[in-house]
Order: structure tokens, then C-alpha cells, then sequence
């Protein structure tokens, strides 16, 4: 999926720079573009992953930690949510978010590279990732190990943006793609203009629907199915790692391992 166009290099250092400049901006930049419907689309992710009591998760590609804070406000009080990411400012943004007395205070975030996650086999009960999965250099790599992290019996959640297919909204969704949202989101991103030129190119090249679906099969997960989400916008990809979820088996928290270090 690389390209001579600089506006999508997929390299970790280009994302990693990316996302390191348009941090302070980010949030706002995402709620404003998505019309503030991103928000509905985590709840939405939220509700599907039916978590029990005292097994951790863990929400990949976390940015500034949405995705995190809304699980952690809807698990059992006795789940530990961790985050992790490999943009260090976008950490930084998260942390602040944290809201003391709420189950937000005790998320812990960790700066890791999704291809090489820092954390033993069959940890967690849920292994999510939103809007990030496309901006991993290697898609199937980081299938892999959000699978290799997740307990048997688990899920592995992804959402993500993809191509409505109905005439004349798709029209329009890729007229806004293409030509509106990188000219607002440059406006933002003065720092890095091709930003918001690289997200329209990343979610036109990023396998939706069947196709992300077979890949997911192919990182070692079954039962997988995806739902479209307001008019095939945004869909939810889940996958259920073989065997069976052992409840009695509880980890009372979760220490990144040193024989997998981040790629920070």
C-alpha cells in the first residue's frame, strides 16, 4: 500500500510526525468534521462488546483516548481499560482527559506501536481499535497482534470509516472527502498541510466491508461479521478469538512486558 505520493506515506515515522502535529487540534478537528456523529459511532462500538466483570481491555490506536474513556465509563467497575498508541502526544492529551472520582482516573496509557504490542498472548477480553487500524503500516500485522493479545473466547473490535454504497450519498460522501474536509482540516493542521489530505487517501485505499472482514479471518478470528452505521459511513468489524472466555481466571492488572518493547 505504499506510494510516491507523500500525502500517504504510511510509515510509522510519517504517521508518528503526523499525529504528533495536529494533536492539540485533534479532537476537535474530529468532531467537527464527523458533524460530532463519532461520538455515536463509540457508543454504538461500546454497547457490542458485552464486557464482564475483572478481565482487562484493551483499546489500540487510542489517540486521545475516547474510545478508552467510554468503555471504562460502561465496564464493570472492576475492569482495567488500558490505551495504548504510538504517538506520544497524543498520550499526553489523553491523560488530561482523565477525570478524577469518574472510572476515567484510572485509565492507563501506554505508548506502543500496535505491530509490536508490549503485553503477553491471551490478556485481554476485548481488544478494540477506532479509525486507527488504516493508519498501521501493515494492516495484517496489527490484526494479528490485536488477536495475539486477546483472551480465547475475546473480541476483537474494529471501527471504521468506510464507502456508503447507496447512490447519490455515496456521491456526496466522497465529493466531502475529497474536497471538503482536507480544506477545513488544513485550516486546523497549519503546521502539516498534507493531514487532512491523507485521510481521505487512507480511508479510499483501506479495505471495507467483506474485504476487512476476510482479513480478519485470516489474523486468527471466527464468527467475524461488520455492521454499517449511519448509511455505511462507518462500520463495526467483530471477531471472536477461538476457545472459550474463562471468567474465574482474572488478572489484576496488566504490566507491559519487556521481551515485546514498544517501538516508541
Amino acid at each position: 500500500m505504499n506510494s510516491p505520493d507523500p500525502t500517504f506515506d504510511k510509515s510509522n515515522e510519517r504517521v508518528r510526525e503526523m499525529f504528533r502535529q495536529i494533536a492539540p487540534k485533534y479532537d476537535l478537528m474530529n468532531h467537527l468534521l464527523s458533524m460530532n456523529i463519532d461520538k455515536y459511532w463509540r457508543r454504538c462500538a461500546v454497547k457490542r462488546l458485552e464486557l464482564v466483570s475483572g478481565i482487562p481491555v484493551l483499546d489500540t490506536c487510542t489517540g486521545t483516548g475516547d474510545l478508552a474513556m467510554a468503555i471504562a465509563q460502561s465496564a464493570p467497575a472492576d475492569v482495567e481499560v488500558i490505551g495504548s498508541d504510538f504517538c506520544g502526544a497524543m498520550l499526553d492529551i489523553a491523560r488530561t482527559k482523565r477525570v478524577v472520582g469518574t472510572p476515567t482516573e484510572s485509565i492507563d496509557y501506554v505508548e506502543a506501536d500496535s505491530q509490536q504490542l508490549p503485553f503477553g498472548s491471551d490478556m485481554f477480553q476485548a481488544v478494540t481499535v477506532a479509525f486507527g487500524l488504516r493508519n498501521v503500516a501493515d494492516t495484517d500485522r496489527g490484526l494479528c497482534e490485536l488477536t495475539r493479545v486477546c483472551r480465547p473466547g475475546g473480541k476483537v473490535m474494529v471501527l471504521e470509516f468506510s464507502r456508503p454504497t447507496a447512490f447519490g450519498l455515496r456521491q456526496i460522501y466522497n465529493s466531502y472527502f475529497k474536497y471538503i474536509l482536507p480544506k477545513v482540516g488544513q485550516w486546523f493542521a497549519k503546521n502539516d498541510k498534507s493531514a487532512y489530505s491523507y485521510l481521505p487517501d487512507s480511508v479510499s485505499r483501506f479495505p471495507d466491508g467483506e474485504a476487512l472482514a476476510s482479513r480478519m479471518r485470516h489474523a486468527g478470528l471466527q464468527d467475524v461479521k461488520f455492521t454499517p452505521l449511519t448509511f455505511g459511513v462507518c462500520t463495526i468489524y467483530e471477531g471472536t478469538k477461538p476457545g472459550e472466555l474463562h471468567t474465574k481466571v482474572q488478572h489484576t492488572h496488566v504490566q507491559p512486558t519487556t521481551d515485546r518493547p514498544a517501538n516508541a
